[in-house]
């Protein structure tokens, strides 16, 4: 590990592919601190758990300003995130306001609380978890339209940020088994989960492991020559249609 690039911000993980990322960065030497609802149940010396609901702005910011203060962070992993789906008939905005605080609105107010130590540093890693859902699948109109935002996002960061040694990048899952989100949607005795399965061409469900590789390659200290890109992590299912 670097030491320039010790201290990471991880939103949502305490579960699934949050938990993975965490379990990867403490195995590489990394502090780690996990903003959540709850607290990854782990008990590890460079573990930090602070309870936060991102959907609330200014507990969010309190709690940005907090970390910022105590540490000197040099990656922020977004993951944090849900799906309210729904058919077009039945969209609530509601529910499109809250995804764009949780996946959007926060990612900007806990980078702008970490920039000025990145800047200062001259290094910096944001790595914002979208989903390969944001190439377009039925009930996700919420969903798809805030995690194609974060791209986006992404992309404009990169061009601004560059200069100051700071890569930005998003990672993009496609159907991850063993999350709480996943099975929320297909339940794990579902016989769905092989007909997914079998549409895919790696013919496997993904795994949050898979996630966290992914995630680790873009935030390590050598991977300051990739910024404003995507990876599917999707096991190819972004290359045709998906059906739950």
């Amino acid at each position: 590990m670097s030491q320039q690039h010790q201290t990471i911000v991880v939103t949502g993980g305490s579960t699934g592919i949050g938990a993975a990322i965490c379990e990867q960065l403490l195995e590489e030497g990394h502090e780690v601190i996990n903003l959540a609802r709850r607290a990854l149940e782990l008990d590890h010396p460079r573990l930090h758990n602070i309870e936060l609901d991102l959907s609330d702005r200014a507990a969010t910011a309190a709690a940005a300003a907090r970390v910022a203060a105590d540490f000197q962070v040099t990656g922020l992993i977004h993951n944090a995130g849900l799906i309210r789906p729904n058919l077009l008939p039945d969209v609530q905005l509601d529910d499109l306001d809250y995804l764009t605080q949780v996946h959007i609105g926060a990612a900007i107010t806990l980078s702008q609380a970490f920039l000025p130590t990145m800047k200062q540093r001259g290094f910096g890693r944001i790595i914002l978890i979208t989903s390969r859902a944001a190439l377009g699948l039925q009930t996700r109109t919420s969903y798809s339209a805030t995690k194609s935002g974060m791209m986006g996002m992404a992309r404009t960061w990169a061009l601004e940020l560059g200069e100051f040694g700071i890569t930005v990048n998003t990672v993009a899952p496609g159907p991850i088994a063993a999350t709480e989100m996943f099975h929320n949607v297909v339940p794990e005795d579902s016989p769905k989960l092989e007909s997914m399965a079998q549409s895919i061409p790696v013919k496997r469900l993904g795994l949050p492991a898979d996630v966290a590789r992914a995630v680790c390659f873009f935030n390590h200290a050598d991977s300051g020559f990739i910024t404003g890109q995507t990876l599917m992590v999707c096991g190819g299912a972004s290359l045709g249609s998906l059906s739950l």
